[in-house]
């Protein structure tokens, strides 16, 4: 009841979901990430243990189609599925069960698969798969998003809308970005929204948090606060408003 695409930048080796769907809280169940490992989207009558056990299996260096091939193998509901994974190596693989709900299916390209089921056509699939490939110059998130909104543009759910998320997972187990609208009019929006509000401040932050590297992170303050106060001065200088619900800062 939802599309989806699952990426691996070829360049940094980042992995990202995006996700949107006329059904509440879709970010909760469907995306699946760890990084440094694989990523996996589970849909349609969703199945969780197809992220939790498939994460489980490319950890232990299996390959897409294996465990693909062993998951719907255990579960008698499986034609009802849907489910598309890549590992941190860039192989990737799909299935869609024959009982999903038209319109339903999965397209399959280097380092990136989308998968949908009911869905208001094939071009759902198509037009995310050739906008996110068009725009390999921006960002993964910037590209999930609009590789999504091309979706929604050419029918998305044919339900409607209702939610959305965007997970992002660099090198660590926890992730670099997540975003999730779960009850929304136009959750696509929402998700590029809350993207911006992330750049104003949240992802400078997140560049000094501890990895395994560097359990310690980086703790001095005086960098990042300079880089946001020069972002935040010259989004003022250019009068634009910020993206941010948030109350004004107290001092």
């Amino acid at each position: 009841m939802t599309w989806s695409i699952v990426a691996r930048d070829p360049l940094t080796g980042h992995l990202g979901i995006a996700v949107a769907s006329r059904f509440f809280a879709v970010g909760a169940l469907v995306p699946h990430i760890r990084g440094g490992i694989g990523a996996v989207a589970t849909q349609a009558f969703v199945n969780p243990l197809y992220g939790v056990d498939g994460l489980s299996l490319l950890a232990a260096g299996k390959a897409p189609e294996e465990i693909i091939a062993e998951l719907i193998a255990r579960d008698a509901g499986c034609n009802q599925r849907q489910l598309h994974l890549i590992d941190a190596k860039g192989r990737n693989a799909a299935f869609t069960g024959p009982a999903c709900i038209d319109w339903a299916g999965h397209l399959i390209d280097e380092n990136v698969s989308v998968a949908g089921n009911m869905l208001a056509g094939p071009d759902v699939v198509t037009e995310t798969l050739a906008t996110y490939n068009k725009a390999m110059d921006k960002p993964l998130a910037e590209r999930l998003l609009v590789a999504m909104q091309a979706g929604e543009d050419a029918g998305g759910d044919k339900r409607g809308r209702q939610s959305a998320a965007l997970a992002i997972h660099r090198d660590q187990d926890y992730p670099w970005l997540s975003l999730r609208a779960d009850d929304h009019p136009d959750p696509l929006a929402e998700l590029i929204r809350l993207h911006a509000v992330a750049g104003e401040r949240y992802l400078h932050v997140a560049e000094t948090m501890a990895t395994r590297q560097n359990p310690t992170g980086r703790t001095d303050r005086r960098e990042i606060d300079e880089k946001i106060a020069a972002l935040e001065a010259a989004r003022i200088a250019e009068g634009r408003p910020s993206a941010s619900f948030a109350t004004p800062l107290k001092m």
